[in-house]
Protein backbone atom coordinates (compact mmCIF):
# COMPACT_ATOMS: atom_id res chain seq x y z
CA UNK A 1 0.00 0.00 0.00
CA UNK A 2 1.46 3.39 -1.14
CA UNK A 3 1.98 5.31 2.16
CA UNK A 4 0.63 8.77 2.70
CA UNK A 5 2.49 12.05 2.64
CA UNK A 6 3.33 13.79 5.87
CA UNK A 7 2.65 17.70 5.67
CA UNK A 8 4.51 19.84 7.37
CA UNK A 9 3.03 23.75 7.09
CA UNK A 10 5.11 26.65 8.24
CA UNK A 11 3.83 30.28 8.52
CA UNK A 12 5.92 33.16 9.50
CA UNK A 13 4.88 36.22 10.94
CA UNK A 14 4.71 39.64 9.51
CA UNK A 15 7.56 39.24 6.68
CA UNK A 16 7.95 41.35 3.45
CA UNK A 17 7.84 39.51 0.45
CA UNK A 18 11.26 39.61 -0.60
CA UNK A 19 12.68 39.64 2.80
CA UNK A 20 14.28 35.93 2.58
CA UNK A 21 17.33 35.08 0.47
CA UNK A 22 15.67 33.42 -2.19
CA UNK A 23 12.99 35.99 -2.86
CA UNK A 24 16.18 38.57 -2.96
CA UNK A 25 16.40 39.70 0.57
CA UNK A 26 19.48 40.56 2.76
CA UNK A 27 18.48 38.32 5.51
CA UNK A 28 20.91 34.68 5.71
CA UNK A 29 18.18 31.67 4.95
CA UNK A 30 20.02 29.08 3.90
CA UNK A 31 17.43 26.81 4.81
CA UNK A 32 15.25 28.35 3.20
CA UNK A 33 16.72 29.15 0.47
CA UNK A 34 17.84 25.34 -0.07
CA UNK A 35 14.12 24.55 0.20
CA UNK A 36 13.82 26.90 -2.69
CA UNK A 37 16.12 24.83 -4.65
CA UNK A 38 15.14 21.69 -4.48
CA UNK A 39 10.98 22.54 -4.89
CA UNK A 40 9.36 25.38 -6.37
CA UNK A 41 8.76 29.00 -5.35
CA UNK A 42 5.76 30.55 -6.23
CA UNK A 43 5.47 34.79 -7.11
CA UNK A 44 1.82 35.62 -6.81
CA UNK A 45 0.70 33.90 -3.90
CA UNK A 46 -1.27 35.97 -1.61
CA UNK A 47 -2.50 36.11 1.79
CA UNK A 48 -5.14 38.32 3.17
CA UNK A 49 -3.18 41.07 4.63
CA UNK A 50 -3.43 40.55 8.35
CA UNK A 51 -2.70 37.86 11.10
CA UNK A 52 -5.82 36.26 12.16
CA UNK A 53 -7.79 36.32 9.15
CA UNK A 54 -4.64 34.82 7.76
CA UNK A 55 -4.79 31.72 10.27
CA UNK A 56 -8.63 31.16 9.80
CA UNK A 57 -8.24 31.22 5.91
CA UNK A 58 -4.99 29.06 6.12
CA UNK A 59 -6.90 26.53 8.27
CA UNK A 60 -10.04 25.87 6.67
CA UNK A 61 -9.64 26.51 2.93
CA UNK A 62 -12.70 29.21 3.21
CA UNK A 63 -12.92 33.08 3.31
CA UNK A 64 -12.11 34.64 6.85
CA UNK A 65 -15.51 35.75 7.01
CA UNK A 66 -17.00 32.85 6.67
CA UNK A 67 -15.22 31.46 9.43
CA UNK A 68 -16.23 33.69 12.02
CA UNK A 69 -13.14 36.37 11.47
CA UNK A 70 -13.63 39.00 10.04
CA UNK A 71 -11.14 41.35 11.20
CA UNK A 72 -9.17 39.72 14.84
CA UNK A 73 -9.91 38.05 17.50
CA UNK A 74 -12.00 41.10 19.21
CA UNK A 75 -15.87 40.45 19.19
CA UNK A 76 -17.09 43.03 16.43
CA UNK A 77 -20.43 42.17 16.33
CA UNK A 78 -22.21 39.71 13.54
CA UNK A 79 -21.92 36.25 12.85
CA UNK A 80 -18.19 36.92 10.40
CA UNK A 81 -16.81 38.68 13.08
CA UNK A 82 -17.00 36.78 16.27
CA UNK A 83 -13.18 36.06 16.81
CA UNK A 84 -13.82 32.51 17.01
CA UNK A 85 -13.53 29.98 14.38
CA UNK A 86 -16.85 28.68 14.48
CA UNK A 87 -19.00 25.58 13.66
CA UNK A 88 -19.61 26.03 9.82
CA UNK A 89 -15.77 25.83 8.78
CA UNK A 90 -13.93 22.19 9.42
CA UNK A 91 -9.93 22.86 10.01
CA UNK A 92 -6.80 20.88 8.11
CA UNK A 93 -6.15 18.84 11.10
CA UNK A 94 -9.65 17.84 12.11
CA UNK A 95 -10.00 16.61 8.12
CA UNK A 96 -6.96 14.88 8.61
CA UNK A 97 -7.76 13.54 11.96
CA UNK A 98 -10.62 11.71 9.79
CA UNK A 99 -8.27 9.96 7.91
CA UNK A 100 -5.84 8.36 10.38
CA UNK A 101 -3.51 11.09 10.81
CA UNK A 102 -2.08 12.45 13.82
CA UNK A 103 -1.69 16.20 14.18
CA UNK A 104 0.62 18.65 15.72
CA UNK A 105 1.28 22.35 15.79
CA UNK A 106 3.61 24.23 17.44
CA UNK A 107 3.51 27.95 17.54
CA UNK A 108 0.96 31.16 17.45
CA UNK A 109 -2.60 30.35 17.09
CA UNK A 110 -4.78 33.74 17.38
CA UNK A 111 -8.28 32.43 15.71
CA UNK A 112 -9.61 32.64 19.40
CA UNK A 113 -11.32 35.19 21.62
CA UNK A 114 -10.46 33.83 25.16
CA UNK A 115 -6.67 33.69 25.73
CA UNK A 116 -6.46 32.54 29.26
CA UNK A 117 -9.21 29.94 29.31
CA UNK A 118 -9.46 26.67 27.19
CA UNK A 119 -12.39 27.02 24.80
CA UNK A 120 -13.12 24.86 21.96
CA UNK A 121 -12.12 27.60 19.32
CA UNK A 122 -8.60 26.33 20.75
CA UNK A 123 -6.27 23.95 19.00
CA UNK A 124 -6.75 20.90 20.71
CA UNK A 125 -10.32 21.87 20.75
CA UNK A 126 -10.31 21.99 17.39
CA UNK A 127 -8.00 18.91 15.56
CA UNK A 128 -4.90 18.82 17.26
CA UNK A 129 -3.90 15.70 19.13
CA UNK A 130 -0.99 18.03 20.43
CA UNK A 131 -0.20 21.72 21.07
CA UNK A 132 2.49 23.76 21.99
CA UNK A 133 2.61 27.36 21.50
CA UNK A 134 1.17 31.01 22.84
CA UNK A 135 -3.15 32.06 22.00
CA UNK A 136 -2.46 35.78 21.42
CA UNK A 137 -1.09 37.20 18.55
CA UNK A 138 2.26 38.86 19.89
CA UNK A 139 4.72 38.14 22.50
CA UNK A 140 7.73 38.84 24.71
CA UNK A 141 10.03 36.46 22.56
CA UNK A 142 12.01 35.87 26.55
CA UNK A 143 8.58 35.54 28.62
CA UNK A 144 5.71 34.91 26.33
CA UNK A 145 2.42 35.42 28.16
CA UNK A 146 -0.72 32.87 27.00
CA UNK A 147 2.13 30.28 26.47
CA UNK A 148 0.50 26.65 26.15
CA UNK A 149 0.86 22.77 26.15
CA UNK A 150 -1.84 21.50 25.36
CA UNK A 151 -4.69 22.80 27.03
CA UNK A 152 -2.55 24.02 30.37
CA UNK A 153 -1.30 27.30 30.84
CA UNK A 154 2.84 26.83 30.85
CA UNK A 155 4.08 30.75 31.56
CA UNK A 156 6.19 29.59 34.05
CA UNK A 157 8.39 27.52 32.20
CA UNK A 158 9.76 30.62 30.19
CA UNK A 159 9.81 32.90 33.53
CA UNK A 160 12.05 30.58 35.16
CA UNK A 161 14.74 29.67 32.26
CA UNK A 162 16.91 32.18 31.08
CA UNK A 163 18.01 30.84 28.00
CA UNK A 164 14.05 30.86 26.78
CA UNK A 165 13.33 31.89 23.06
CA UNK A 166 10.26 31.85 21.66
CA UNK A 167 11.66 31.13 18.06
CA UNK A 168 13.83 28.05 19.40
CA UNK A 169 10.90 26.41 21.67
CA UNK A 170 8.28 26.53 18.85
CA UNK A 171 11.30 24.81 16.29
CA UNK A 172 12.42 22.14 19.56
CA UNK A 173 9.00 21.45 20.11
CA UNK A 174 8.22 20.64 16.21
CA UNK A 175 11.23 18.74 16.06
CA UNK A 176 10.17 16.77 19.50
CA UNK A 177 6.66 15.96 17.93
CA UNK A 178 8.39 14.49 14.41
CA UNK A 179 10.53 12.53 16.80
CA UNK A 180 8.02 11.27 19.13
CA UNK A 181 5.83 10.38 15.80
CA UNK A 182 8.29 8.56 13.98
CA UNK A 183 8.72 5.98 17.46
CA UNK A 184 5.37 6.16 18.44
CA UNK A 185 3.07 6.19 15.36
CA UNK A 186 5.84 4.70 12.51
CA UNK A 187 2.72 3.36 10.83
CA UNK A 188 0.78 6.47 10.21
CA UNK A 189 1.52 9.78 8.56
CA UNK A 190 1.14 13.12 10.46
CA UNK A 191 0.18 17.07 9.92
CA UNK A 192 2.55 19.02 11.53
CA UNK A 193 1.61 23.46 11.89
CA UNK A 194 4.84 25.27 12.97
CA UNK A 195 3.65 29.01 13.33
CA UNK A 196 6.47 31.60 13.91
CA UNK A 197 5.66 34.72 15.56
CA UNK A 198 8.71 35.86 14.08
CA UNK A 199 9.09 38.70 12.84
CA UNK A 200 6.10 40.22 14.30
CA UNK A 201 6.88 42.65 16.66
CA UNK A 202 8.86 43.04 19.58
CA UNK A 203 12.11 43.35 18.72
CA UNK A 204 13.68 40.46 20.22
CA UNK A 205 16.52 38.63 19.50
CA UNK A 206 19.75 37.24 20.66
CA UNK A 207 22.82 39.97 21.00
CA UNK A 208 24.62 37.07 18.82
CA UNK A 209 21.78 37.06 15.87
CA UNK A 210 21.65 40.77 15.46
CA UNK A 211 25.59 41.49 15.51
CA UNK A 212 25.85 39.31 12.62
CA UNK A 213 23.79 42.09 10.74
CA UNK A 214 25.86 45.00 11.93
CA UNK A 215 26.78 47.20 8.58
CA UNK A 216 24.23 44.98 6.77
CA UNK A 217 21.77 47.77 5.82
CA UNK A 218 24.46 50.58 6.59
CA UNK A 219 23.31 51.80 2.87
CA UNK A 220 19.83 52.53 3.81
CA UNK A 221 16.42 51.75 2.56
CA UNK A 222 16.63 54.25 -0.60
CA UNK A 223 19.74 51.79 -2.23
CA UNK A 224 18.91 48.92 -0.75
CA UNK A 225 15.59 48.98 -2.59
CA UNK A 226 16.73 49.21 -5.55
CA UNK A 227 19.71 46.54 -5.26
CA UNK A 228 16.63 43.80 -3.85
CA UNK A 229 15.02 44.80 -6.90
CA UNK A 230 17.77 43.89 -9.12
CA UNK A 231 18.19 41.02 -7.33
CA UNK A 232 14.55 39.66 -7.51
CA UNK A 233 14.53 40.35 -11.23
CA UNK A 234 17.55 38.17 -11.82
CA UNK A 235 16.16 35.41 -9.89
CA UNK A 236 12.85 35.50 -11.94
CA UNK A 237 10.76 36.53 -8.98
CA UNK A 238 9.51 39.88 -10.40
CA UNK A 239 9.83 41.42 -14.35
CA UNK A 240 11.83 43.86 -15.15
CA UNK A 241 9.41 46.14 -16.77
CA UNK A 242 7.64 46.67 -13.73
CA UNK A 243 8.64 50.28 -11.76
CA UNK A 244 9.60 49.88 -8.38
CA UNK A 245 7.24 52.08 -6.04
CA UNK A 246 8.47 55.18 -4.99
CA UNK A 247 9.44 55.90 -1.43
CA UNK A 248 6.63 55.86 1.31
CA UNK A 249 5.63 59.42 1.07
CA UNK A 250 5.59 59.89 4.26
CA UNK A 251 9.36 58.77 5.29
CA UNK A 252 12.46 60.97 4.53
CA UNK A 253 15.12 59.93 2.30
CA UNK A 254 18.22 57.64 3.83
CA UNK A 255 20.40 60.83 3.64
CA UNK A 256 17.84 62.97 5.31
CA UNK A 257 17.29 60.48 8.19
CA UNK A 258 18.42 61.19 11.12
CA UNK A 259 19.02 58.80 14.75
CA UNK A 260 20.50 56.44 11.78
CA UNK A 261 22.32 54.35 14.53
CA UNK A 262 18.77 53.40 16.02
CA UNK A 263 16.73 53.04 12.91
CA UNK A 264 19.82 50.55 11.63
CA UNK A 265 19.68 48.76 14.64
CA UNK A 266 15.31 47.87 14.00
CA UNK A 267 16.13 46.33 10.80
CA UNK A 268 19.22 44.33 12.40
CA UNK A 269 17.12 42.83 15.09
CA UNK A 270 14.61 42.69 12.85
CA UNK A 271 16.34 40.12 10.31
CA UNK A 272 18.02 38.42 13.46
CA UNK A 273 14.60 37.31 13.96
CA UNK A 274 14.07 36.02 10.39
CA UNK A 275 17.45 34.08 10.61
CA UNK A 276 16.52 32.69 13.98
CA UNK A 277 13.77 31.13 12.19
CA UNK A 278 15.20 29.39 9.36
CA UNK A 279 18.27 27.74 12.02
CA UNK A 280 14.60 26.37 13.93
CA UNK A 281 13.49 25.41 9.93
CA UNK A 282 17.02 24.15 9.53
CA UNK A 283 16.41 21.42 12.70
CA UNK A 284 12.76 20.68 11.78
CA UNK A 285 14.31 19.34 8.24
CA UNK A 286 17.11 17.43 9.68
CA UNK A 287 14.71 15.48 11.89
CA UNK A 288 12.60 14.52 8.56
CA UNK A 289 16.18 13.41 7.32
CA UNK A 290 16.94 11.32 10.31
CA UNK A 291 13.45 9.73 10.73
CA UNK A 292 13.23 8.84 6.61
CA UNK A 293 10.56 11.08 6.65
CA UNK A 294 11.85 13.90 4.47
CA UNK A 295 11.09 12.54 0.45
CA UNK A 296 7.42 11.63 1.40
CA UNK A 297 6.86 15.24 3.28
CA UNK A 298 5.03 17.84 2.06
CA UNK A 299 6.61 20.91 3.39
CA UNK A 300 5.16 24.39 2.44
CA UNK A 301 6.22 27.70 3.81
CA UNK A 302 4.68 31.22 3.97
CA UNK A 303 4.13 34.29 5.46
CA UNK A 304 0.66 35.75 7.04
CA UNK A 305 0.89 39.14 5.55
CA UNK A 306 3.30 41.78 4.24
CA UNK A 307 5.55 43.87 6.25
CA UNK A 308 4.19 45.82 8.96
CA UNK A 309 4.17 49.64 8.93
CA UNK A 310 2.77 49.74 12.44
CA UNK A 311 4.79 52.44 14.78
CA UNK A 312 4.26 51.60 18.53
CA UNK A 313 3.86 54.47 21.38
CA UNK A 314 3.40 53.89 24.71
CA UNK A 315 -0.60 54.60 24.56
CA UNK A 316 -0.74 51.24 22.77
CA UNK A 317 1.54 49.54 25.66
CA UNK A 318 -0.72 50.75 28.60
CA UNK A 319 -3.85 49.64 26.36
CA UNK A 320 -2.02 45.94 26.40
CA UNK A 321 -0.88 45.99 29.60
CA UNK A 322 -4.28 45.99 30.91
CA UNK A 323 -5.25 43.42 28.81
CA UNK A 324 -2.35 41.34 30.38
CA UNK A 325 -1.18 40.74 26.91
CA UNK A 326 2.27 42.65 27.38
CA UNK A 327 4.22 41.93 30.56
CA UNK A 328 5.31 45.50 32.19
CA UNK A 329 8.63 43.98 33.81
CA UNK A 330 11.13 41.38 32.50
CA UNK A 331 11.50 38.21 33.98
CA UNK A 332 14.27 39.98 36.29
CA UNK A 333 11.77 42.49 37.72
CA UNK A 334 12.91 45.59 35.12
CA UNK A 335 10.50 47.72 33.17
CA UNK A 336 9.64 47.30 29.69
CA UNK A 337 9.99 50.69 28.44
CA UNK A 338 7.31 50.14 25.22
CA UNK A 339 7.40 51.92 22.47
CA UNK A 340 9.88 53.28 19.72
CA UNK A 341 12.47 55.09 21.55
CA UNK A 342 15.56 56.12 19.96
CA UNK A 343 17.28 56.40 23.45
CA UNK A 344 16.82 52.71 23.89
CA UNK A 345 18.08 49.94 21.15
CA UNK A 346 15.97 47.22 21.12
CA UNK A 347 16.53 43.54 20.90
CA UNK A 348 16.47 43.10 24.63
CA UNK A 349 13.74 42.03 27.01
CA UNK A 350 13.38 45.70 28.21
CA UNK A 351 12.24 46.61 25.39
CA UNK A 352 9.33 46.69 22.90
CA UNK A 353 9.50 48.13 19.78
CA UNK A 354 8.94 47.73 15.93
CA UNK A 355 10.89 48.52 12.98
CA UNK A 356 8.44 50.79 11.07
CA UNK A 357 7.26 52.31 7.78
CA UNK A 358 10.34 52.99 6.17
CA UNK A 359 11.64 49.05 6.76
CA UNK A 360 8.65 47.84 6.00
CA UNK A 361 8.98 49.64 2.38
CA UNK A 362 12.27 47.78 2.12
CA UNK A 363 10.39 44.29 3.53
CA UNK A 364 7.88 44.92 0.67
CA UNK A 365 10.00 45.63 -2.73
CA UNK A 366 8.85 46.29 -5.10
CA UNK A 367 5.34 46.89 -4.09
CA UNK A 368 3.04 49.31 -2.52
CA UNK A 369 1.65 49.73 1.12
CA UNK A 370 1.84 46.78 4.01
CA UNK A 371 -0.10 44.81 6.45
CA UNK A 372 -3.39 45.75 6.73
CA UNK A 373 -3.80 46.87 2.67
CA UNK A 374 -4.95 44.65 -0.12
CA UNK A 375 -2.38 46.36 -2.48
CA UNK A 376 0.25 44.28 -3.21
CA UNK A 377 2.47 45.28 -0.60
CA UNK A 378 -0.42 43.94 2.04
CA UNK A 379 -0.89 40.74 0.80
CA UNK A 380 2.02 39.18 -1.66
CA UNK A 381 3.91 36.60 0.09
CA UNK A 382 6.50 34.32 -0.88
CA UNK A 383 5.18 30.72 -0.87
CA UNK A 384 7.62 27.70 -0.87
CA UNK A 385 6.89 24.22 -1.54
CA UNK A 386 8.91 21.44 -0.95
CA UNK A 387 8.24 17.96 -1.77
CA UNK A 388 11.07 15.23 -3.03
CA UNK A 389 8.51 12.43 -3.85
CA UNK A 390 6.54 14.33 -6.03
CA UNK A 391 8.46 17.90 -7.56
CA UNK A 392 10.83 17.04 -9.75
CA UNK A 393 11.56 20.76 -11.22
CA UNK A 394 13.99 21.17 -8.82
CA UNK A 395 14.33 25.17 -8.33
CA UNK A 396 11.40 25.88 -10.75
CA UNK A 397 9.83 29.27 -10.78
CA UNK A 398 5.90 29.33 -10.03
CA UNK A 399 3.84 32.44 -11.66
CA UNK A 400 0.33 30.94 -11.27
CA UNK A 401 -1.83 33.00 -9.19
CA UNK A 402 -3.15 31.75 -5.88
CA UNK A 403 -4.07 32.16 -2.39
CA UNK A 404 -4.53 31.12 1.31
CA UNK A 405 -8.07 29.40 -0.02
CA UNK A 406 -5.71 26.55 -1.67
CA UNK A 407 -3.56 25.13 0.54
CA UNK A 408 -6.39 23.04 2.28
CA UNK A 409 -7.21 22.58 -1.03
CA UNK A 410 -4.08 21.42 -2.00
CA UNK A 411 -3.38 19.12 1.42
CA UNK A 412 -6.08 17.25 0.78
CA UNK A 413 -5.27 16.52 -2.74
CA UNK A 414 -1.39 15.61 -1.62
CA UNK A 415 -3.01 13.10 1.46
CA UNK A 416 -6.17 11.90 -0.21
CA UNK A 417 -7.99 13.44 2.56
CA UNK A 418 -11.99 13.96 1.65
CA UNK A 419 -13.28 17.45 2.32
CA UNK A 420 -16.38 16.82 4.18
CA UNK A 421 -20.06 18.16 3.71
CA UNK A 422 -20.63 17.58 7.68
CA UNK A 423 -18.53 17.65 10.83
CA UNK A 424 -19.60 15.57 14.02
CA UNK A 425 -23.27 16.03 12.96
CA UNK A 426 -23.53 20.15 11.85
CA UNK A 427 -22.99 20.89 7.84
CA UNK A 428 -20.18 23.08 7.09
CA UNK A 429 -19.47 25.39 4.41
CA UNK A 430 -18.24 23.87 0.68
CA UNK A 431 -14.12 24.75 0.24
CA UNK A 432 -12.85 27.51 -1.65
CA UNK A 433 -10.18 27.11 -2.86
CA UNK A 434 -8.21 25.30 -5.37
CA UNK A 435 -5.84 22.52 -5.82
CA UNK A 436 -1.72 23.49 -5.94
CA UNK A 437 -0.38 20.15 -6.88
CA UNK A 438 -0.53 20.74 -10.48
CA UNK A 439 0.97 23.55 -10.57
CA UNK A 440 3.64 21.68 -8.83
CA UNK A 441 4.70 20.00 -12.09
CA UNK A 442 4.19 22.83 -14.30
CA UNK A 443 2.62 26.80 -14.23
CA UNK A 444 -0.96 26.44 -14.84
CA UNK A 445 -1.66 30.17 -14.71
CA UNK A 446 -5.61 30.34 -15.11
CA UNK A 447 -7.82 30.47 -11.80
CA UNK A 448 -10.88 31.73 -10.89
CA UNK A 449 -11.15 34.73 -9.48
CA UNK A 450 -9.10 35.63 -6.28
CA UNK A 451 -11.03 38.13 -3.64
CA UNK A 452 -10.03 40.01 -0.37
CA UNK A 453 -11.69 42.47 1.75
CA UNK A 454 -9.73 43.83 5.43
CA UNK A 455 -10.98 46.14 7.58
CA UNK A 456 -13.07 48.22 4.37
CA UNK A 457 -9.93 47.50 2.20
CA UNK A 458 -10.77 45.56 -1.28
CA UNK A 459 -9.73 43.63 -3.99
CA UNK A 460 -10.83 41.44 -6.40
CA UNK A 461 -8.25 39.56 -9.20
CA UNK A 462 -9.61 38.44 -12.09
CA UNK A 463 -7.11 37.03 -14.97
CA UNK A 464 -4.57 39.86 -15.89
CA UNK A 465 -6.98 42.77 -14.20
CA UNK A 466 -7.38 43.67 -9.94
CA UNK A 467 -9.34 46.43 -8.79
CA UNK A 468 -8.84 47.24 -5.41
CA UNK A 469 -9.53 49.87 -2.57
CA UNK A 470 -7.56 51.81 0.00
CA UNK A 471 -10.91 52.46 2.26
CA UNK A 472 -12.75 54.76 2.46
CA UNK A 473 -11.13 55.97 -1.23
CA UNK A 474 -12.10 54.96 -4.68
CA UNK A 475 -11.53 51.85 -6.56
CA UNK A 476 -8.27 51.65 -8.55
CA UNK A 477 -7.79 49.38 -11.40
CA UNK A 478 -4.33 48.01 -12.58
CA UNK A 479 -2.98 45.57 -15.27
CA UNK A 480 -0.98 42.78 -12.72
CA UNK A 481 1.01 41.69 -16.25
CA UNK A 482 2.36 44.98 -17.26
CA UNK A 483 2.26 46.68 -13.62
CA UNK A 484 2.15 44.53 -10.73
CA UNK A 485 3.24 47.39 -8.41
CA UNK A 486 0.27 49.34 -8.67
CA UNK A 487 1.50 52.65 -10.01
CA UNK A 488 -0.92 53.40 -13.12
CA UNK A 489 -4.46 53.30 -12.48
CA UNK A 490 -6.50 52.45 -15.26
CA UNK A 491 -9.87 52.80 -14.04
CA UNK A 492 -10.66 55.61 -16.02
CA UNK A 493 -9.40 54.37 -19.29
CA UNK A 494 -11.55 50.50 -18.50
CA UNK A 495 -14.84 51.88 -16.83
CA UNK A 496 -16.24 48.56 -18.29
CA UNK A 497 -13.77 46.34 -16.68
CA UNK A 498 -14.29 48.00 -13.40
CA UNK A 499 -17.66 47.64 -13.23
CA UNK A 500 -17.43 44.37 -13.98
CA UNK A 501 -15.23 43.45 -11.48
CA UNK A 502 -16.74 45.34 -8.91
CA UNK A 503 -20.09 43.50 -9.20
CA UNK A 504 -17.78 40.47 -8.80
CA UNK A 505 -16.22 41.62 -5.73
CA UNK A 506 -19.82 42.66 -4.45
CA UNK A 507 -21.74 39.33 -5.09
CA UNK A 508 -18.68 37.93 -3.46
CA UNK A 509 -18.48 39.83 -0.18
CA UNK A 510 -22.86 39.44 0.31
CA UNK A 511 -21.92 35.35 -0.09
CA UNK A 512 -19.29 35.61 2.26
CA UNK A 513 -20.38 37.50 5.05
CA UNK A 514 -18.48 40.80 4.52
CA UNK A 515 -19.67 43.64 6.63
CA UNK A 516 -19.05 47.24 5.39
CA UNK A 517 -16.58 48.96 7.28
CA UNK A 518 -19.04 51.65 7.85
CA UNK A 519 -20.95 49.43 9.79
CA UNK A 520 -18.16 47.96 11.48
CA UNK A 521 -17.47 51.22 12.41
CA UNK A 522 -20.54 51.90 13.58
CA UNK A 523 -20.83 48.88 16.00
CA UNK A 524 -17.49 50.28 17.72
CA UNK A 525 -19.29 53.60 18.24
CA UNK A 526 -21.97 51.61 19.61
CA UNK A 527 -20.24 49.30 22.20
CA UNK A 528 -18.13 52.76 23.35
CA UNK A 529 -21.18 54.26 24.28
CA UNK A 530 -22.52 51.46 26.10
CA UNK A 531 -19.15 51.63 28.54
CA UNK A 532 -19.96 55.13 28.81
CA UNK A 533 -23.79 54.41 30.11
Amino acid sequence: MKKRPNVVLILNDDMGFSDIGCYGGEVDTPNLNKLAENGVRFTQFYNTARCSPTRASLLTGLHPHQTGIGILVDDDGPEGYAGNLNERCVTIAEVLKEHDYRTYMSGKWHVATDLFHASDTWPKQRGFDRFYGIINGAADYFAPVTLTRDNENIEHEALQNNDFYLTDAISDEAVTFIKAHAQEYPDRPFFQYVAYTAPHWPLHAPEEDIAKYKGRFDKGWDALREERLQRMIDLGIVRESWELTERDPGQPSWEEADEKEWRLRRMEVYAAQIDRMDQGIGRIVRALEETGQLDNTLILFLADNGGCAEELDAKLGEHLFRKRIVREKTKHGEPVIYGNLSAHAPGSESTYQSYGVAWANLSNTPFRLYKHWVHEGGISTPLIAHWPKVIRDKGGIRHTPGQLTDIMATVLEATGAVYPETYRGRAVLPLEGSSLVPVFRQDTLERPPLFWEHEGNGAVRSGKWKLVRNYPGPWELYDIESDRTETKDVADRHPDIAKELSQLYEAWALRCGVIPRENILALYEAAADRKEN
